[in-house]
């Protein structure tokens, strides 16, 4: 049986193209081990989104090839798109995968192993072309309903190295779910580049939500990172299913006005306070994580002070902080007033202590409560761990419970481990 270990970096949707590929080598009957352990094939999946991205990236392929240095090495994800040329020119890499291929990776191995060396672009499989997968590395299933963007936000290049917006048939993604859920997963979770814009014939993402959650079967939906604009009451409604959690990660990056028209944004920050306002009236305790980029050319200490000061009156859950970071052949690599790094810096740690501070806030607010905990794993004392429905860490202080079940607890107390995690007791 050879062997095979993945690294992913970046985002739910090069999670989701891993597992995908974790799946079909499974059925392949190859072994599935941890990226430090000796193996035939390393995969590596990067992502480009930022300078430190494309840092530990090239730390991750630097490490594989100093430790396995004679194994076949696939190095793929938007660092290999956006750098493809450079990287197969590297030594320490035997193929470079770009995005559109990446599906094709399966075959690729297939072909060495026969001893045919052949390029990927010898395969074609589309950015769909991924079987619903049925082993995969993570407790929730996550199902790509979408790839690419047209928004051109002028700090991105998500667009270059993911392509236009493309969405995935609706009728293919409701027959997804149905597999994974047969296969026995709790937790769907809907990703792709700009899930939002989701569109197929009549089919938009309001549609499709509402027809997923009327899939028979024991599990719940959450959707990953989300843009802000195109939102309605009638998409709000939705959240009074049972199935649908309360929890939306909104990509806000910036409180002030000025800073969010240079960077392209399709919303203004008074309409994403509109959101959050009509969201926490209709479900009280609704979980509202985001992200926010600090340090964006030309922005001014008021404009710095209108993100601090939106993120207080929203009291997010969880704010992702990213110091800007310039990404060749951008608008934004041509504005003039960039900011110095040590100024970044700071201002991302003003950010990242106000969401340890509104973190903590949030969490406690459920003390007392219940929640539904989907177990994923079990920490250094056999008790179990997962996620509530409000997408908030709990701790089960009971052994000999079982992965990939739901749980009701009610909510004693917080502790702090790597962050604020609540205590759950059984019901």
């Amino acid at each position: 049986m050879k062997k095979i270990a993945f690294k992913t970096l970046g985002c739910r949707l090069n999670l989701f193209e891993t597992d995908a590929l974790v799946s079909e080598f499974t059925k392949k009957n190859f072994q599935v081990v941890d990226f430090s352990e000796d193996a035939d094939v390393y995969v590596v999946n990067t992502c480009t989104v930022t300078n430190q991205s494309d840092h530990k990236s090239k730390q991750v392929m630097n490490q594989m090839d100093r430790l396995h240095h004679n194994a076949l090495k696939i190095v793929t994800g938007c660092m290999a798109t956006n750098y493809k040329e450079q990287l197969e020119q590297n030594a320490k890499v035997d193929f470079v995968v770009d995005n559109d291929h990446k599906a094709s990776i399966t075959s690729l191995v297939d072909a060495w192993f026969q001893g045919e060396i052949k390029s990927p672009e010898f395969f074609k499989k589309g950015v769909f072309s991924y079987d619903a997968a049925d082993t995969t590395l993570h407790t929730r299933s996550l199902i790509k309903i979408q790839d690419g963007c047209n928004n051109y936000c002028t700090f991105c290049i998500i667009p270059k190295v993911r392509g236009r917006a493309i969405s995935r048939q609706a009728k293919d993604i409701y027959e997804n779910i149905r597999q994974v859920v047969g296969f026995g997963f709790k937790e769907v979770v809907l990703t792709g580049v700009n899930i939002g814009r989701y569109k197929d014939g009549e089919v938009d993402f309001e549609k499709l939500v509402e027809q997923i959650l009327e899939i028979p079967g024991d599990f719940r939906l959450r959707i990953s990172s989300i843009e802000p604009d195109g939102f309605t009451d009638s998409f709000f409604r939705l959240f009074q299913h049972p199935k649908l959690t309360p929890h939306l990660h909104l990509c806000l990056q910036s409180g002030s006005e000025d800073i969010l028209l240079k960077m392209r944004r399709m919303y203004t920050a008074g309409l994403f306070e509109d959101l959050s306002d009509k969201l926490r009236k209709m479900y009280p305790g609704f979980n509202l994580t985001t992200d926010l980029i600090v340090g964006f050319p030309g922005e001014t200490e008021k404009d710095f002070q209108d993100s601090v000061d939106m993120a207080r009156r929203i009291q997010f859950g969880h704010i992702h902080t990213f110091k800007y970071s310039v990404r060749k052949g951008t608008r934004a690599e041509r504005m003039p007033d960039q900011i110095p790094e040590k100024e970044k810096t700071r201002r991302s740690e003003i950010i990242r202590k106000l969401s340890d501070e509104m973190k903590l806030n949030y969490r406690q607010s459920f003390i007392g409560k219940t929640e539904t905990v989907l177990v994923e794993k079990f920490d250094e004392n056999g008790f179990a761990t997962g996620y509530g429905e409000h997408y908030v860490p709990i701790l089960i202080p009971e052994k000999e419970l079982k992965k990939n079940e739901f749980y009701r607890v009610k909510l004693k107390e917080i502790v702090m481990k790597d962050e604020p995690v609540l205590i759950g007791e059984l019901l």
